[in-house]
């Protein structure tokens, strides 16, 4: 890796992160002001909630009214998709356009003459991605405990918003390995931002068909989304090994395809 690579890439990507730190962390406390306000009205809610199809509330990831009652099924309910979403989107955006920028900005050549190799730039790119999307998760992580620690009317359980906090890293890490192996894929240096994103919507367009149709059930099983589980009100809810494998393993296998991919990509200047 090379330091000064690596901190020229990190200054460059700063006051993107601290945006999308700052949308998220809006979204999550915005949405926890409401918990108070929810409980004072939730006979009047239930009423309303009763009206609308089953199969909206579930794509909503509402299987039972009362979960959300709890501050942290609340949460989990109304937050997670702005991570999962949204947290996903930056890391296969930045990931995505990381390796191409220097192509269609027409620096490829200055970066490529000066005395740093492939490798060097593959892997200080990978480690931008890595702290950038650890960062946000943290930050925004950080910011749901604070809300729900504000407006909680009892415990909740730490153990199960950790689990839930890290199937959302793990989630968003995943999508930054996919971001990097498109971008190894396209022939001539131009962004694919637009490709990146509806990339990330059509998964999870694919998860929650698969959560509102029967019939569909099995083609969640293509979507990541499928592996994060997000019941943290479960008394049994804990970190899967397959699931934690599946991440892990998909991603990696990713990055390693991307690295053998870019060492022998033609560089276009």
């Amino acid at each position: 890796m090379n330091h000064n690579l690596f901190l020229k890439e990190m200054k460059r990507n700063a006051f993107s992160l601290m945006v999308w730190m700052t949308i998220i962390t809006l979204f999550i406390s915005g949405t926890m002001a409401l918990y108070s306000t929810f409980l004072e009205n939730q006979s009047k809610i239930l009423g309303m909630m009763s009206i609308i199809p089953k199969e909206a509330l579930q794509f909503k990831g509402i299987s039972n009214f009362d979960d959300m009652l709890s501050v942290l099924g609340f949460y989990s309910v109304n937050n997670v998709i702005y991570m999962m979403v949204l947290g996903s989107i930056f890391a296969i955006v930045l990931s995505s356009n990381i390796l191409l920028k220097e192509e269609y900005n027409k620096t490829a050549e200055y970066l490529l003459t000066r005395p740093i190799t492939r490798s060097e730039i593959f892997f200080s790119k990978l480690a931008v991605i890595f702290i950038n999307v650890f960062l946000l998760n943290f930050v925004t992580a950080l910011a749901g405990f604070i809300s729900m620690e504000l407006v909680k009317n009892g415990p909740f359980s730490i153990r199960a918003f950790l689990i839930l906090s890290l199937y959302t890293l793990l989630l968003n890490f995943l999508f930054g390995a996919v971001g990097l192996f498109m971008s190894t894929l396209v022939k001539r240096g131009k962004p694919i931002t637009t490709f990146s994103i509806g990339l990330v919507l059509i998964f999870y367009f694919i998860y929650t068909l698969s959560k509102i149709t029967a019939g569909a059930s099995r083609i969640g099983y293509l979507s990541p989304y499928r592996f994060a589980d997000t019941n943290a009100i479960n008394p049994a809810y804990s970190i899967d090994i397959w699931h934690l494998a599946y991440f892990i393993g998909i991603s990696l296998l990713l990055i390693g395809i991307s690295y053998r991919l870019y060492k022998r990509k033609d560089i276009y200047t």
